[in-house]
């Protein structure tokens, strides 16, 4: 494997996993959350990164909530 895309890989995994982080963090800290319960979030942000992150801001946020 190529050098340079064997770090593309590891910066790409790096960024994808902070984001859920931060999503995950905004998570925990909301008051109400729309559609799902919290650990229903919780689980489509750790299984399709970063989509997943991206749907929850995007639709599961209550639009009252806390910003990250």
């Amino acid at each position: 494997m190529n050098p340079v895309s064997l770090v593309s890989i590891i910066i790409g995994l790096a960024l994808g996993a902070s984001w859920d982080g931060l999503c995950l963090w905004d998570l925990a800290h909301a008051d109400q959350v729309r559609y799902l319960p919290k650990w229903a979030w919780a689980m489509v942000c750790l299984i399709s990164c970063p989509l997943g992150g991206l749907l929850y801001i995007i639709v599961g946020r209550d639009a009252f909530g806390r910003a990250l």
